[in-house]
């Protein structure tokens, strides 16, 4: 059972007071755990890209309790992203519209646009309601690497970076969220998540299709993010005892994500069972790739997921920590997925 918790009033203050005084704030939310810092604050800010080592041309994401502060952040909004609030706020779900004139460059990486979510959980509302303004929040984690799902994880890769870590409990989707932006009355889906695009479609009709033309940068758009530091590859789903026992001859240690039990022993393998149901294994994903990460393997190899729009946001996020510098003598990038 996942827990949810409310912080206490001590808690939510102290938080609060950290934001006012230009300090960072990791806080669960239902997708991820956030790094959080007054989106007023440019210095503040910055505090995030240093303690991430995130480059600064890669926006931030403002969170909001509700709505009601929209205008202080976006110049226009469009008919149909009030549609779309309407349907997915409070939840994981994020629009990229036109920056607000006093919007700084520092939480939209130099673009004329921003992104705005309003989060659903009980101890993220808290927070963003005692604070009374927006919270520049990207993923509580090094830049890059894998997203933290629980407060431990966020104590791990940050340490004191972080004035306050509001724990509230395993994040229940554990994906980032569903990113969108607009074109007049379009919309495009920039980055999937548990909000789907047919959910999407049923509130605005069809999306704008991948037709080559510039988009906004937004959070997990880099070819290589969500990795662990253990070289991973994904494996045909017929293929995964295969290539364990490949990966692990001669004594080597091999740690394996599959959907299912192993057809036989695996002497030097790792190997966990996230099984088939596509909110099971999201919320589980990173928790997962953490623990292989830690079991002393040369390598991870994870079976390839199923098709269909319920596997999307997973596949992306397997896509992206599986392209890496390949392991040649010329160190040349790669995708690493095996034929």
């Amino acid at each position: 059972m996942v827990r949810i918790v409310r912080a206490t009033q001590v808690e939510i203050e102290a938080a609060v007071q950290a934001l006012r005084d230009g300090e960072l704030v990791a806080f669960a939310t239902e997708t991820v755990y956030g790094l959080g810092a007054n989106a007023q604050n440019p210095a503040a800010v910055a505090k995030i890209f240093e303690a991430k080592g995130r480059p600064p041309n890669h926006p931030v994401i403002v969170h909001l309790d509700s709505p009601r502060f929209l205008h202080r952040w976006v110049r226009e909004v469009p008919e149909v992203a009030m549609r779309l609030a309407e349907r997915f706020w409070p939840g994981p779900f994020t629009m990229v519209m036109p920056r607000a004139a006093n919007v700084h460059d520092v939480i939209t990486g130099g673009q004329d646009t921003i992104a705005i979510r309003v989060p659903a959980h009980p101890m993220a509302q808290q927070l963003l309601t005692a604070f009374g303004g927006g919270i520049a929040a990207p993923s509580a984690n090094r830049y890059g690497r894998l997203s933290p799902t629980r407060a431990e994880h966020v104590r791990e890769e940050l340490g004191d970076a972080v004035r306050v870590i509001l724990d509230g409990g395993e994040c229940q989707i554990g994906l980032e969220s569903t990113i969108v932006s607009f074109e007049g009355n379009g919309v495009r889906l920039l980055r999937p998540g548990s909000v789907t695009a047919t959910q999407i479609s049923a509130v605005v009709g069809e999306l704008f299709s991948d037709d080559g033309r510039p988009v906004p940068r937004v959070p997990g758009s880099p070819p290589t993010h969500y990795a662990p530091t253990t070289h991973m590859t994904i494996v045909p789903a017929g293929e995964i005892d295969a290539q364990a026992d490949a990966a692990s001859s001669g004594g080597r240690r091999v740690a394996v994500l599959a959907q299912r039990l192993p057809l036989r022993a695996h002497k030097y393998a790792t190997w966990i069972n996230a099984g088939r149901r596509p909110e099971n294994y999201g919320r589980d994903l990173y928790a997962n790739l953490r623990t292989l990460d830690k079991a002393g393997c040369r390598r991870i190899l994870v079976q390839a997921v199923p098709d269909g729009e319920r596997w999307d946001a997973i596949r992306d996020r397997l896509v992206h920590a599986a392209t890496s510098v390949a392991e040649s003598d010329d160190g040349s990038g790669a995708m690493a997925v095996l034929p």
